[in-house]
C-alpha cells in the first residue's frame, strides 16, 4: 500500500526550504515526524558521517525506523558498527535485502561490480530501497552539499512526481561539523576510518585513500561514477 503524501505546493516548498536550511537537523525531524503522521523512514549507510544524523534521530523521533540496505558485500566492520551504534542510539534499524536474495544474485549476476556496476547498484540498493519508500510519505537521507557535485545544489525538502518527499536535515554540514559533533557527542567512528577509508561503501568497490585525494576518491575508483543512484532522481518519479 502506498503512503499517504501530502501535497506541498511550490510555494510551500520555498517557503519550509528557507525555514529549515541551516536549521538543527532535530528541528526538521520533528516536524517531518509530525507533518506525515509518522510515515516517515531515515535510510542509513552505517559510516562515520551517518553518525549525527542518527544520534538526531534517536533523540529527536525515536521511533522513526532507519532503513539499512544490506547489499552482501558490506565490509564486515560495517555490519559491526551499524549493530553497534544501532544498540547504542536505541534505534528501530530496519534491514532491507535485494529482490532476489544474496545467494541467488551472487548465481546469477556474479561480480556484476566488475562488469556493470551501475546495474549493481540499481539491484542491490535503489530497487529494495524504492520497495521500501512505498509505505511512508516521507524519506530521511543524510546527503550533503559538500558531498559530490551532483549533491551540491540540494536542498532541505524536495518533493518527487510520485509525491514522496525527500528530507536532508544535513545538506548544509561539513566535513568539519561532522567531526565536531563526534567529538562533542563522544560518538564512535566507524573502524575503517583510521585505516584511511572516510567514505565506505561496498568492499569490492571501496578503497582506502591516500594524502591529498578528496574523501570520495575511493568510491568506485578507477572510473567516473560517484553515486550509487538512491540519490539520482528516477526518471518516473
Amino acid at each position: 500500500m502506498v503512503s499517504r503524501r501530502p501535497d506541498l505546493d511550490d510555494d510551500a516548498l520555498s517557503a519550509l526550504n528557507q525555514r529549515f536550511d541551516g536549521a538543527e537537523p532535530g528541528e526538521l525531524l520533528r516536524w517531518a515526524w509530525h507533518a506525515f503522521d509518522g510515515e516517515v523512514a531515515a535510510s542509513s549507510s552505517f559510516q562515520t558521517q551517518s553518525v549525527p544524523l542518527l544520534h538526531a534521530i534517536a533523540r529527536s523521533v525515536p521511533e522513526m525506523p532507519v532503513l539499512f540496505l544490506d547489499t552482501g558485500f558490506h565490509f564486515p566492520e560495517t555490519l559491526a558498527y551499524r549493530d553497534h551504534l544501532t544498540e547504542l542510539l536505541g534505534l528501530d534499524l530496519v534491514v532491507l535485502s535485494p529482490r532476489s536474495g544474496h545467494d541467488a544474485f551472487r548465481r546469477e549476476h556474479g561480480d556484476l561490480h566488475r562488469t556493470d556496476p551501475d546495474l549493481c547498484c540499481h539491484l542491490n540498493k535503489v530497487e529494495p530501497l524504492e520497495d521500501a519508500l512505498r509505505s511512508y510519505g516521507a524519506w530521511v537521507a543524510g546527503v550533503r552539499r559538500d558531498q559530490t557535485r551532483h549533491r551540491a545544489t540540494a536542498l532541505p525538502i524536495t518533493r518527487r512526481r510520485d509525491g514522496l518527499v525527500k528530507l536532508a536535515p544535513m545538506v548544509h554540514w561539513t566535513d568539519h561539523d561532522v567531526a565536531r559533533y563526534l567529538h562533542e557527542h563522544d560518538l564512535p567512528s566507524h573502524p575503517l576510518l583510521a585505516k584511511g577509508y572516510p567514505s565506505v561503501g561496498c568492499a569490492p568497490c571501496t578503497r582506502a585513500v591516500v594524502d591529498g585525494e578528496d574523501a570520495r576518491a575511493g568510491r568506485w575508483a578507477g572510473s567516473d561514477k560517484t553515486e550509487c543512484g538512491l540519490h539520482l532522481t528516477p526518471p518516473d518519479a
